[in-house]
């Protein structure tokens, strides 16, 4: 499969596609200036504690105060709360190494028992704010990279279950287990199959640089503050999808070329080349016929390959999907016509899940199905093709 990446810069916001052999099978847009990125961390101060919610809401800054559950206080907030409140006494930002750990919290405990008005809190957006809701915060805070992703007050090393084979699993924790500092977890990443000690020593190196930045910065902040940004959804992309199946990355903007070229030349110094700058007079995503797919595929009605079509709705409480056959090609037999359009139509929408970015309840009624063997072969594919999707599912 050959990967393209459409960067359109406009005035005001930057609209990326990820292509897969010309289709499109991802649209992220990024406004300038958005201080409320999913990955950014802030110290944050309780503002109202809501024990009916066994939430609380935090300023961060935005307009409208954020949400934090006790779900997503992270089994370790007590820890991050007495370190938070050690360092703000002390000013010891790379006395970490030396901290000891408390017990982890309750699963089903109180908030009001971790968290009381007007105290300092350090916090991570989980979710970007949308309409009229500010963001959705996290205390389990995590330092994503490009072969790892660190995990602070902890103490294991796992891999991605995707890396198979044994004996590399073992190779990259016996790499990393004798250079990490203590209370730090770590998470390798699927791209950090058969790297070398250099390139994997290296991005734990910036991982723990950003951990020591942010609390640099909390020397200096007071609630609420931005303590650390998380990179922008392009390099971000970059960085968790890039590997030798990428063909080219086409950008109509030189400063951002220029940007992503030196980006690159830090995290795949080998595919630098692939980065290319757009000086057509046409359109980038006209250029690359992104425009038409965009105007076929975000429709209420969404065609399936081979025919067939979707309907899919919106609600508040959900998203709703209707597979219909229409005018395709028949099958022999009406059981293996309903199966043929069920899973053509099911890659369509592991397709449609991801460019729309649909989250909550999502609900997709499917052409009837008697056999139970056909059941589990579609459940298998959507299973499959959802694979790639990085949201959780």
């Amino acid at each position: 499969m050959n990967k393209e990446l459409i960067i359109d810069v406009k005035t005001n916001e930057v609209v990326t596609a990820l292509l897969a052999d010309k289709r499109l099978i991802e649209l992220s847009r990024e406004k300038f200036n958005n201080t409320f990125s999913v990955g950014d961390i802030f110290l944050g101060k309780v503002k109202k504690i809501m024990p009916g919610l066994n939430a609380a809401f935090i300023d961060v800054g935005y307009e409208k105060d954020a949400f934090l559950h006790y779900l997503d206080l992270g089994a370790q907030v007590g820890s991050l709360n007495a370190y938070t409140k050690e360092h703000l006494l002390h000013k010891e930002a790379n006395k970490f190494e030396n901290f000891t750990l408390l017990e982890d919290i309750p699963k089903d405990g109180k908030i009001t028992d971790i968290l009381s008005t007007n105290q300092q809190i350090i916090v991570q957006i989980a979710k970007e704010p949308i309409s009229t809701k500010g963001p959705k915060l996290s205390c389990e805070l995590s330092f994503a990279g490009r072969f790892m992703v660190l995990i602070p007050f902890a103490n294991k090393v796992s891999v991605s279950q995707k890396i198979k084979d044994t004996d590399e699993r073992n190779r990259l924790k016996d790499m990393i287990r004798p250079i990490l500092p203590p209370n730090f977890g770590i998470i390798i990443r699927t791209v950090a199959e058969h790297k070398t000690q250099e390139e994997v020593i290296s991005d734990l190196q910036d991982l723990l640089s950003r951990w020591h930045t942010c609390f640099e910065n909390l020397d200096k902040s007071n609630p609420p503050a931005r303590l650390l940004g998380e990179i922008n959804r392009t390099s971000a992309m970059l960085r968790d999808l890039l590997n030798d199946s990428f063909q080219g990355i086409y950008i109509n903007n030189h400063l951002m070329y220029e940007e992503i070229k030196e980006y690159i030349k830090t995290i795949a110094p080998d595919q630098v080349n692939i980065v290319k700058l757009h000086k057509s007079n046409d359109k980038i995503f006209d250029h690359y016929k992104v425009t038409k797919q965009i105007k076929t595929l975000f429709g209420r009605n969404v065609p399936i390959e081979k025919g067939g079509y979707l309907i899919i709705e919106h609600t508040e409480a959900m998203h709703v999907i209707d597979v219909n056959s229409g005018p395709r090609q028949k099958e022999e037999g009406q059981s293996m016509n309903a199966l043929a359009t069920n899973i053509d139509a099911a890659s369509e929408i592991a397709r449609q899940l991801k460019l729309r970015d649909l989250g909550g309840i999502i609900v997709v009624d499917f052409i009837d199905m008697q056999d139970p063997e056909h059941r589990d072969a579609l459940f298998q594919h959507l299973k499959t093709h959802m694979e790639s999707d990085r949201a959780k599912h």
